[in-house]
């Protein structure tokens, strides 16, 4: 199967940069959210990134509007009928992506492949919850979607050999370097990662050292082009607790107990970037 509209649900940070990748690649398009408002945000954080490429001259105004022309915006799920491939993209909650897939598993046509943005949930889990668990497959983006090169391609139990060589020829063409990955909590990179992240916020509530000569040193000792604090900004708080919440419920060991700090931080409503202040303020 040639791809050849992407429907995504979700018009936020993922969602978006997702949609910005297949439309500069000369993919159609079509992006729903719950409100035009969200829709609209989204579209315009897509012509603000087209811009910054433009002024570093690696796009020109003509492929702008090009891009931005393959995107459509909706709120209704009905205009995905026309997609080809639909990739979920909403908040990385377990029962909201259940609500959105069963939805979108009554709506569509029994050919079009599905793919969900988790970074932590179980592809498996999520495709026996559709009538096509054979065309149900991950997709996980890293952020931001239209600079970083990495697709993880999670194959579930129920996968089928087609889908994931229909969406790994997907991704080639979006420009990326996909890797197969078999379902597990966190798959290889935030396997990985995140817990390395939480173990930056208990070296920081013991006072062993500041937030800025962490990440330096991650900085400098490691070649990271950014400290894990930093980048624990930039993913959300809320993000990387939940993720660490996922892997302590699905390993049941307590090496991914997350970090008192990063759960009183969540609480206090201090999730990065995103909320103008985290580990740092912004």
């Amino acid at each position: 199967m040639t791809i050849q509209t992407v429907g995504i649900v979700g018009a936020g940070t993922m969602g978006n940069g997702i949609a910005q990748a297949c439309a500069v690649s000369g993919i159609d398009v079509v992006m729903v959210d719950i409100s035009d408002a969200a829709v609209q945000k989204g579209l315009a954080t897509v012509a603000g990134s087209l811009d910054r490429l433009i002024k570093k001259e690696k796009l020109t105004e003509a492929d702008k509007a090009a891009a931005l022309a393959r995107i459509k915006t909706s709120t209704r799920y009905d205009d995905l009928k026309s997609a080809q491939l639909v990739i979920e993209a909403a908040t990385e909650n377990f029962d909201l992506k259940v609500k959105i897939l069963q939805q979108l598993d009554a709506l569509l046509g029994q050919d079009v492949i599905v793919a969900t943005n988790t970074s932590s949930i179980s592809i498996t889990q999520l495709a026996a919850v559709t009538q096509r668990a054979d065309r149900f497959i991950g997709m996980h983006f890293f952020n931001p979607v239209p600079m970083m090169a990495l697709v993880e391609i999670i194959v579930g139990l129920q996968t089928s050999e087609a889908t994931h060589a229909t969406v790994k020829a997907l991704s080639e063409r979006l420009g990326k370097s996909p890797i197969t990955v078999k379902n597990a909590p966190g798959f290889v990179v935030n396997r990985i990662l995140v817990p390395m992240i939480n173990e930056a916020f208990f070296v920081l509530a013991e006072g062993l050292a500041s937030a800025e000569d962490i990440d330096a040193g991650m900085k400098l000792g490691c070649n990271q082009p950014i400290g894990p604090l930093a980048l624990a900004d930039m993913i959300g708080l809320d993000v990387c607790l939940a993720v660490m919440e996922v892997y302590l419920k699905e390993f049941g060991d307590s090496k991914y107990r997350p970090c008192p700090l990063l759960k009183e931080m969540v609480a206090a409503g201090r999730l990065g970037r995103k909320t103008g202040r985290g580990v740092y303020s912004y």
